[in-house]
Formats: structure tokens, sequence, C-alpha cells
């Protein structure tokens, strides 16, 4: 039997936990952000390539169209990366992953503009909670913070939000096909590799690191990058909207226990209090509007340490 069919909220949950690891594996790694960004990328390249293949056996070759629309997005993933990595060494590994939910916002921004999706009165309306609760991590509003530079950090973790925005609508196009999964992933994260180089070399973050932080970060490569991304896309298309909603808060909230418990980070009772805030303007921006049955998901789950949030509950053609 297909486990991932019998049990999608126990699989979902599994992905969500081990995509919750990629803020402290990067920690632990130590690794200037570029350098993390590559190799998580590089390493993870063999196994999805085995997956692929194993696809491409089953399904026929991948098409071209989905090949260069995963490429054209690995690029934008690879700007991600190496700005969420940043966030990570200002903010610290729970909090980084916590700003990472702002991309709700940039997402239905991007949709409404782009694809004229205009924003739920839901979403409008977690806006408030949502800037409230960055205020607070952030310190904007006085009190004590944890972190090097926490207003840094909310301004890159903005800009992540962007990149990754635009990565998820460009993938949006070309993934439709919800039986592939390793295959637009593949193209996508080799594409991001390259990108990630590139601008490692441009910001002088390319090192060459011991074999301590290189097994972290193989670690982090077979696990949130390919485990966590396979489990939870294999998932979500089975389950409700509203489920996934508040199954996958196990992602920041547990990436804030294992920061402090792992990396003994101390957020302010200040920012957690932010935190619950972000969270739950993400619980409200996302829920099904009540009395109306919930579709399902229709774009892929994050495949790193961010809340995959839909553009649009329903499927869209691309």
């Amino acid at each position: 039997m297909d486990t991932r069919g019998s049990r999608p909220v126990l699989v979902a949950l599994l992905g969500a936990l081990c995509i919750a690891w990629s803020g402290p594996l990067v920690r632990l790694a130590d690794v200037p952000p570029a350098t993390a960004a590559t190799l998580r990328c590089l390493l993870a390249l063999p196994l999805l390539a085995l997956l692929a293949r194993r696809e491409d056996r089953r399904l026929g070759p991948l098409p071209v169209r989905t090949r260069q629309v995963g490429a054209l997005a690995g690029v934008f993933f690879a700007v991600d990366l190496v700005l969420w990595h940043h966030v990570i060494a200002a903010v610290g590994a729970g909090l980084a992953t916590v700003l990472g939910n702002l991309q709700v916002l940039v997402v239905a921004a991007v949709a409404w503009w782009l694809l004229g999706e205009r924003p739920a009165p839901r979403l409008l309306a977690s806006i408030p909670v949502l800037l409230l609760g960055v205020a607070l991590v952030s310190g904007a509003l006085g009190g004590a913070t944890y972190g090097c530079d926490p207003r840094l950090g909310v301004l890159l973790g903005l800009a992540t939000s962007v990149a990754y925005a635009l990565f998820l609508l460009v993938l949006r196009q070309g993934s439709s096909d919800l039986r592939r999964l390793a295959g637009p992933l593949l193209w996508a994260t080799a594409s991001a590799t390259a990108s990630a180089a590139l601008l490692g070399l441009a910001l002088g973050e390319l090192v060459l690191p011991g074999w301590t932080a290189l097994g972290w970060l193989a670690v982090l490569a077979l696990t949130a990058q390919v485990l966590g991304w396979m489990l939870i896309s294999s998932s979500l298309p089975r389950l409700p909207a509203a489920v996934t909603s508040v199954l996958l808060l196990a992602q920041p909230v547990g990436a804030l226990v294992i920061a402090a418990v792992v990396l003994s980070e101390t957020p302010t009772p200040v920012q957690y209090a932010g935190t619950a805030l972000i969270l739950a303007g993400v619980v409200g921006a996302t829920a099904p509007r009540p009395g109306r049955a919930p579709a399902t998901p229709a774009t892929p789950a994050p495949i790193m340490e961010l809340l995959p949030v839909t553009l649009s509950r329903r499927e869209r053609t691309p």
C-alpha cells in the first residue's frame, strides 16, 4: 500500500519537520551564505538525478518547457537561498524561518499584479497582524531583541520573500504534473547551484569548507533539500487547504524549538509574541472561507525552510 496516499497528514508533517532543520543545519555548517547555498544544492543533485531518471522511465522524458521553466525558477531560488542564509546570520535560524512566512504577502501581491488573482478579504485582514508581528521581531517598537542585526534580518527576510515568491510563480507554471516531483526539482536545483556559485564569486563568499561543514551540508541536502520536498509535495495534493495551513506550522515552530535546543538561540518574549502574530496571520491569510468546501493546494511545497502557500486554492492551467 502506498503510505503517501493512506497517511498524507503524517507524511506532510514529517516533510515539514525535515525542512525545519534547514536553518539550524546552515548554522552548524558555519560557512558563508553563498557557499552553503551552492553546496546544499550541489550535494542534492545525484539523488535527484536518480529519482528523476526513475520518473522518466515511467512517464517518458521531461517536457522541454518544464526543463526551461525549472532552470529559470532555479535562478530565483539561488537568490532566495543566499539572502535567507544572510537572514540566519542576522537573526538566528529560528526567527529566520518564521520571517520566511512573509512570502504569503508577496505571492498574493505578485499574483494579483501578474495573474489577476484578487487577494481574498481574509488575506487583506491578515496584513496588519503580519506587519505588527514583523515590527515586534525586528525591535522597531522598542525592547530588547535577539540577533546581531534583527532590523537588517527583517529587511533581508522581505527580499527573500520576493525571490521565493518569484520562484514559486515560475515553477508553478511548468510543474502542473503532480506525478513528476523530482524532474522539475532537479532542473531547478541544478540551475540554483550554478547561480549560487556565481553569486558567491561576485560576493566573495565561496570557500572550500572542512569535512565537518561538508557533512552538515550533506545532511541538509538529503533531508530538507530532497526528502522534505518529496514528502510534502506528494502529500499536500491529498489534503484539504485548511489542514495544510495549520499542519505546516510545524515547520517554523519546529525550527524555533530546534534552534533553541541545538543552538541555544533565545529570542526575547517580545520577539516570540511577534512570531505568534506572524504565524496567526499566515493561518488567517491561507485558511479557506467558512462555509465553502476547501480545495486542495495547487502549488508544490517549498524546497527549504518556508511555509508553502498557494497562489490560489483553485488549480490554474499553466
